[in-house]
């Protein structure tokens, strides 16, 4: 993450993605597939790494390490072997990120779901961080209701954040500031989509 200031003074903090081209390696249309959509390829990988059936799909176009689909309804201007680069944003367009949140293991449920635990008096002796009753009366009938929140594997989800805004494009280094923070790590693959 860094920051920028604005013309009137006001710091505004963002996160800097840096970009590489896609490359469209196929295109599915409704008539063919049942569906419209555009598949890229992204990134660089040895082609002895890839199957021989991904080599074959992917003949005169190179070798990608992330092949990934998004459905368009108009696909009429895209061919394959056509590069589509981080200019197709403007500054001060408004976007969506996705992209999986940080993974951070096995966590308790104050942690994961925000419980307050148990009372830190009068003879409670280890319920501090505790779930305690999960209504074992309800109508599962002594079973765990699907959805109770319970200690577990956190992290690691899709995460889609709106209203974000391109705060500045730099096409020589091929990095595109976002206002805000986006979920994921350092080296973690982002999806960035136009909601004007």
């Amino acid at each position: 993450m860094s920051q920028i200031f604005g013309e009137d003074g006001a710091v505004t903090p963002g996160t800097l993605l840096s970009f590489s081209p896609m490359t469209v390696t196929a295109i599915k249309s409704k008539e063919k597939d049942g569906y419209s959509a555009v598949q890229f390829g992204f990134g660089k990988r040895k082609e002895s790494n890839l199957s021989k059936p991904v080599r074959g799909h992917l003949k005169g176009l190179g070798s990608f390490a992330v092949l990934m689909e998004n459905r368009l309804e108009d696909i009429s201007q895209m061919k394959r072997g056509d590069v589509v680069s981080g200019d197709i944003f403007e500054v001060g367009d408004s976007i969506a990120v996705s992209a999986l949140s940080k993974g951070k293991g096995f966590q308790g449920v104050v942690k994961r779901h925000g419980f307050h635990g148990g009372p830190r008096s009068h003879g409670q002796k280890h319920s501090e961080r505790e779930p305690g009753s999960i209504s074992g009366g309800t109508r599962e009938g002594g079973r765990v209701p699907k959805g109770m929140r319970m200690a577990g594997r956190m992290g690691g989800d899709r995460i889609t954040v709106k209203g974000l805004k391109v705060l500045a494009i730099d096409k020589e280094n091929s990095v595109i500031m976002i206002s805000g923070a986006i979920p994921g790590r350092r080296g973690t693959l982002v999806e960035l989509r136009s909601t004007n």
